[in-house]
């Protein structure tokens, strides 16, 4: 097995998930590490037995480090990757992409440049109740798709924004439940769907006020193929209930998957307690595999590490693709739809009208409408 040469910059608390994975893949000889805090990157690396590095550029031209996990903080991903970009190392960020579409289309041009792979981290695509929905809709089972919705109830305390000290502000984080915890279900809901014709949404702080950022967003969305949509997502529900993505098709027939429920899971702070199911399908003929699938899944999801497997199952799809020369499930511009969608619903909040895709990069002082 073809070995690539690993590395992480940003040595905080997700760093941990992508470690034990570059460690554990046979496709990986972890490196080295960087981070801008000299003691930390130290630490973390006699934690893992690897090499600490200067800067990102030593990581490529001295230790030969052949592909990075990017896991500093979201405003910083645009800079860090580049930079590593720059000099010729594969790139997967953690999600989000990045915080903004113009930060996104400068990462994507420059790794088309210089002939590198870039990814973006949304590992509950991985997820088995998440592959059968896809590829129940790939089948043909539901029809076409005409319905899409996502679901996410969850909560975030005063400990939670106090634990990193860019958490909760629109310099330091970038955007909120948009941002930070929805990705992962706004991915699986375009993923499903399809491309975006137009939406039209809001965003408000309902109950953290000691935050900048908003902790609640809805939407409703045309999709290009006809279907409609709608999400709704919010950090203010304690304690927290569940997230939900789910597709109803023109043959009557819906698929859906619950990726989260009960309480939220934080890299480095908490574990994920319930696995994800299925806890919609009514496909013909299909109807009765719904209690034997979460029964599968749960047996499943207590023989791994959920807080690992799935980070290391994207990780292992990344670098599978470098080694075989082709595209990885995640790469940047799929990541850049991600952006897109939250983006957008900032902008719309902002000029209270709907807004149409594929959206451009704006160069206002407002950050797309985050800022009133």
């Amino acid at each position: 097995m073809e070995k690539i040469k690993t590395g992480i910059i940003g040595c905080g608390k997700v760093a941990h998930l992508h470690a034990l994975a570059l460690k554990n893949l046979s496709e990986s000889l972890f490196t080295a590490v960087w981070d801008i805090d000299r003691a930390r990157a130290k630490a973390f690396a006699e934690q893992y037995g690897v090499k600490v590095c200067s800067n990102i550029e030593e990581m490529g031209s001295n230790a030969g480090v052949e592909a990075v996990m990017i896991c500093v903080p979201h405003p910083l991903h645009a800079e860090t990757a580049n930079k590593a970009i720059q000099a010729g190392m594969h790139v997967l960020v953690e999600k989000p992409l990045a915080p903004s579409l113009e930060d996104c289309d400068a990462m994507i041009e420059l790794a088309e440049k210089k002939g590198v792979a870039l990814g973006t981290v949304c590992q509950r695509r991985f997820y088995p109740p998440s592959l059968r929905v896809k590829h129940a809709i790939n089948e043909g089972k539901i029809g076409k798709p005409i319905i899409g919705t996502v679901n996410m109830l969850g909560w975030r305390d005063k400990t939670y924004y106090q634990s990193d000290p860019w958490r909760g502000s629109w310099m330091g984080e970038g955007g909120g439940v948009l941002v930070n915890q929805a990705t992962h279900q706004l991915d699986l809901l375009q993923w499903f769907m399809g491309p975006i014709d137009e939406l039209f949404g809001y965003w408000s702080n309902l109950n953290h006020s000691y935050i900048e950022v908003e902790d609640t967003a809805v939407a409703v969305i045309k999709f290009k193929n006809g279907g409609v949509g709608n999400i709704i997502v919010s950090n203010s529900q304690n304690p927290p209930l569940f997230g939900k993505v789910h597709v109803h098709g023109d043959n009557g027939a819906s698929v859906g998957v619950q990726t989260d429920s009960g309480a939220m899971f934080i890299a480095g702070m908490s574990e994920i307690t319930e696995p994800p199911v299925n806890d919609l399908w009514t496909v013909k003929g299909e109807e009765n595999f719904l209690e034997k699938w979460k029964q599968e899944d749960t047996v499943f999801f207590s023989k791994v590490n959920p807080m690992n497997y799935f980070h290391e199952r994207q990780i292992e799809d990344f670098l599978r693709a470098i080694i075989k020369g082709m595209k990885s499930l995640i790469d940047g511009k799929e990541g850049r739809k991600t952006v897109e969608i939250f983006t957008a619903i900032y902008r719309s909040n902002r000029d209270r009208m709907p807004v149409k895709f594929p959206l451009q990069p704006e160069n206002k002082a407002d950050f797309d409408g985050r800022l009133k």
